[in-house]
């Protein structure tokens, strides 16, 4: 199939981009699956753990001022503790919505139980502030519950680290997959330049020296480019003007010998001719000299 150096070279630039394109293909892929591992321990595990944190201090709160309030046989801070239940109470809806790990459904279920009943009880001793019994209760009912959001908040601190060491094993893979493909994409650019380079830079120099050997009068000089491309059909033309200057170089010298054997011949004649008058007139003044001899006998 001809290819012409227009389409190679088309090729050639086409095959450079393909390259470039799978480089910025799996890049943006490994960078999308980091980036995905990432997010999902800050929108996910980071989040439970804040949830929890703000749980436990809003439950924190409420129990340091129900005890404060018993020790100092004063009514409770209603405000704060409403604003502590409504802090639990948005806190825990949105770990409701983000339970990611095994066993969390659970253990939030249990939570949501605790959380319903000391609500009720916190809102009952707003009411009535004075049993010391009530007090013991909240404060037995506190315990357990502070206990369970430590243990969510360990979960999810858990797995914040197992996600980061997968994020960091897969971060060395991503990177070891890109060096190697990166790697290997160069060796064939490289190898594909080189060869391309090469392949125009032999035929223009063997073009030069041609045209070179043609100046110095060398009509003996061929070229031979394989291929169906234009080097090709250049290299024919080539040799067949090589061939014709060289044939009317033959002719000129063949017509430039006739010449000078004609023009050769033209003098030799010339000479004869000279040379037979020269010994006519020689022929003549001999005879004259003969009866001027025979007189004087």
């Amino acid at each position: 199939m001809k290819f012409s150096i227009r389409t190679k070279f088309t090729v050639g630039m086409v095959f450079l981009f393909i390259i470039i394109l799978v480089l910025s293909i799996f890049s943006a892929y490994y960078l999308n699956k980091m980036s995905n591992k990432t997010s999902a321990i800050l929108k996910e595990n980071y989040l439970s753990v804040v949830y929890a944190r703000e749980m436990s201090e809003g439950l924190t709160t409420i129990n340091q001022e129900i005890t404060l309030s018993s020790l100092m046989n004063k009514a409770p801070d209603g405000m704060l503790l409403k604003k502590g239940l409504a802090t639990i109470d948005k806190s825990f809806q949105s770990e409701k919505n983000n339970i990611t790990e095994p066993g969390e459904d659970k253990l939030v279920s249990d939570i949501e139980t605790g959380l319903k009943e000391y609500h009720d009880l916190v809102m009952k001793f707003l009411i009535s502030p004075e049993p010391v019994d009530q007090v013991i209760y909240l404060h037995k009912k506190f315990t357990p519950l502070y206990q369970q959001l430590v243990l969510l908040s360990q979960m999810n601190g858990k797995a914040i680290e197992m996600k980061t060491d997968d994020a960091k094993v897969s971060s060395r893979e991503a990177l070891t997959a890109m060096t190697i493909l990166g790697t290997l994409c160069f060796l064939i650019a490289l190898t594909f330049t080189f060869n391309f380079a090469t392949y125009f830079n032999e035929r223009f120099y063997q073009l030069y020296n041609g045209i070179k050997e043609i100046v110095s009068s060398n009509y003996g000089q061929r070229l031979y480019f394989e291929g169906a491309d234009e080097f090709y059909e250049i290299s024919l033309v080539f040799n067949q003007m090589a061939e014709k200057l060289n044939e009317n170089q033959q002719k000129m010298a063949e017509t430039l010998q006739s010449d000078l054997e004609r023009a050769y011949t033209k003098n030799e004649i010339q000479e004869l001719k000279s040379l037979l008058l020269r010994l006519h007139n020689i022929e003549g003044q001999a005879e004259a000299l003969i009866a001027t001899l025979e007189e004087k006998k």
